[in-house]
This record gives C-alpha cells, sequence and structure tokens, in this order.
C-alpha cells in the first residue's frame, strides 16, 4: 500500500484559511448592527473604538498569517530572489485599510451615518484595492506553488475565458461603475444597513470589482490583458468622471436615499439629508484625490519607462555607432591596402 503524500504548502495554506472562514461566518454577531451609538463620532472614538468582529477579522488576520508565510517560504526557496519588500509593505498597508474601514470606530458608525459609511466604501475601494494589486498576489501564488500546479490549476485559471473577460479592462471598468451605480440605486443597499451578512457580501462585491478595475491600471500580477501607460491613464481618467458624476447625482438627490437612514433616530448629528450631502462631498472630494494621485502616479511611470526605452536605444544606438566604425574603419583599410597592391 502507498503511503499517503504529504499535502503541499499552498494546499495546507487554503486549507487554514477555509478554516478561519468558517469559524468567522460561525461566530458573526447578531449585534454587528445593533443600536446606535449613544455619542456622536468623534476623531477618538473612530480611531480608537475598534470593535473586532469576527468574520473581518478573522479574514485579514488570516490573510496576513498566510501571506508573512508565504514570502518567508519564497525567500527560503529563492535566496537570490526574494519577493521585494515594497509587496509585503503593500499588502500589509492594505490589510490596515481593511482592518480601520471594518473593525475600527469606522464599523461601529457605519450604519448610523451614510458619511462614516462611505468614508468606509471610499478605503475599500479606492485605498485597500490598489494596494493589494500593487502586492501582486497571484506572481507570489505563482512563486509558491509547485511547477505542476501551475501548470495544471493557476495557469489554465488565469488564460480562462471567464478570467480573460472579466480582467479585459473595458469589462473590468463598466463592472466597476455598474457596482457602484446599482448599490447605490437599488435595494441591496439599505438591505446591506438592515443584515449583516448581506453588508458583508457587499463590501466583498466593493473589493472585488475594485480588484478588476486596479488590477490593468496598476497591477504588478501577469495579466491576461495589458494596457499601454496611456490606456492606463484614460481607463483611471474615465473613472474619476463617473465617480464625481455618481456624487453629483447623490449631493442633489432632494430625499433621503435609503429608508434605513430616513427613520433611524438619533440624538446626535446631522440630519438625514444633510448627512448625504457630507456623504456624496465625500465621494467626490476623496475619490478625485486619490484618482489624481493615481493618475499621476501612472504618468511618472510612463515617464520612467519612456526614459528606460530611450535609454536602451541610446546605448543601442551607441554599439550600432561603434560597429559602423569599426566596418568603415576596417573597409579604409581594405581599400588603402588595394591602392598599395602592384599592378601587373
Amino acid at each position: 500500500m502507498r503511503p499517503m503524500a504529504r499535502p503541499v504548502p499552498i494546499q495546507r495554506g487554503v486549507a487554514t484559511l477555509a478554516t478561519l472562514a468558517v469559524l468567522a461566518i460561525s461566530a458573526t454577531p447578531v449585534l454587528a448592527h445593533g443600536a446606535v451609538p449613544t455619542e456622536a463620532p468623534t476623531i477618538p472614538s473612530l480611531l480608537l473604538g475598534w470593535t473586532f468582529e469576527p468574520l473581518p477579522t478573522l479574514a485579514i488576520a488570516g490573510a496576513t498569517a498566510w501571506w508573512l508565510w508565504a514570502v518567508r517560504r519564497v525567500d527560503s526557496l529563492h535566496p537570490t530572489n526574494p519577493v521585494p519588500r515594497s509587496r509585503t509593505i503593500a499588502f500589509l498597508a492594505a490589510m490596515a485599510t481593511l482592518a480601520f474601514a471594518l473593525v475600527s470606530g469606522i464599523g461601529r458608525y457605519d450604519t448610523s451615518l451614510f458619511s462614516v459609511h462611505m468614508v468606509q466604501h471610499v478605503l475599500l475601494m479606492l485605498v485597500a484595492a490598489p494596494l493589494i494589486a500593487l502586492s501582486a498576489p497571484i506572481t507570489l501564488i505563482l512563486r509558491l506553488s509547485s511547477p505542476s500546479t501551475r501548470r495544471r490549476w493557476i495557469l489554465p485559471i488565469l488564460n480562462s475565458r471567464p478570467i480573460r473577460f472579466l480582467a479585459f479592462p473595458v469589462t473590468a471598468w463598466i463592472i466597476f461603475a455598474g457596482v457602484m451605480w446599482t448599490s447605490h440605486f437599488s435595494a441591496l443597499f439599505n438591505a446591506a444597513l438592515e443584515d449583516p451578512l448581506v453588508h458583508y457580501f457587499e463590501h466583498g462585491l466593493f473589493l472585488a470589482s475594485a480588484l478588476l478595475f486596479w488590477w490593468p491600471a496598476v497591477g504588478l500580477d501577469p495579466a491576461p490583458w495589458r494596457a499601454s501607460h496611456p490606456a492606463r491613464i484614460v481607463h483611471v481618467f474615465m473613472q474619476m468622471t463617473q465617480n464625481t458624476f455618481l456624487a453629483v447625482v447623490i449631493l442633489n438627490v432632494p430625499t433621503v436615499l435609503y429608508a434605513h437612514y430616513a427613520t433611524l433616530v438619533r440624538p446626535w448629528g446631522l440630519s438625514g439629508i444633510d448627512d448625504q450631502r457630507l456623504a456624496a462631498g465625500i465621494m467626490w472630494l476623496a475619490g478625485d484625490l486619490i484618482f489624481l494621485t493615481a493618475i499621476m502616479v501612472l504618468v511618472a511611470g510612463w515617464m520612467q519607462a519612456e526614459g528606460r526605452t530611450t535609454a536602451r536605444a541610446d546605448r543601442q544606438a551607441e554599439v550600432d555607432l561603434a560597429q559602423i566604425r569599426v566596418r568603415e574603419q576596417r573597409l579604409a583599410e581594405r581599400l588603402a591596402n588595394e591602392r598599395g597592391d602592384p599592378r601587373g
């Protein structure tokens, strides 16, 4: 009888994450969307009022632990080609952003104030998502897995028709914009305010659509489609435009959009309509600031790429010129020799 094969490290990691997810879901508290806090939010309460809800806490902790373990393993297997430290910094910053958005004081007030809820969504979609894209998690998984796993599972999935369709920049742009508009002008948003599980689903939808959008724009992972630098800039600029338009629409709605906020009794804070206008202003100003920052980073990357291309072209031109000079010298020597030969 053949001995049972030992599970490969990536399989053990997946099994651990699955276990954490099951434990988190089973421990999801009903109090996540409980009573309105008795006090108005303040900077200290938002920064220090951590709730540590089981599902997001365990998910973030599990992802962080897996990343650190995976990086250590890849570095041990490839000491001459370790995982760039900048990628680990980007991933840990993304996890910290997710933690601040979901389990800090923001999580205590997200169902009481639309403006705080908007801050949460900005952090998820416009801060955490591009940071995850910059950390290149797919590349880490490829380096961690065995050659057979890459050939049999990972590469076929990355090159499959569904992934190629979803990762196409135009498709990713439409999905991201569609999620933004549909969520804000459908029953999903209000349902998320009433039901914690729907709220988690909404956050997952936001993060997934944002990852699809940022992947072709700033992602360092291999992708089915590779956009040029000008196309990436247009990709982000057009998303900034629609984000601004959505914010303006919400800003000018004359009534409170969601029954949850319209009927919520708070002894403190802005009125429902003023809170909604503040949320729209946050979407507009914070969104434009982040998108413009991303555009400037992309322009800088384009200039650096052009500089590297120009430098390579200059070096190649120098090599070609040197070869031409060598050939000219040889030709001159041959002509000189022919002129010096005695004639019969």
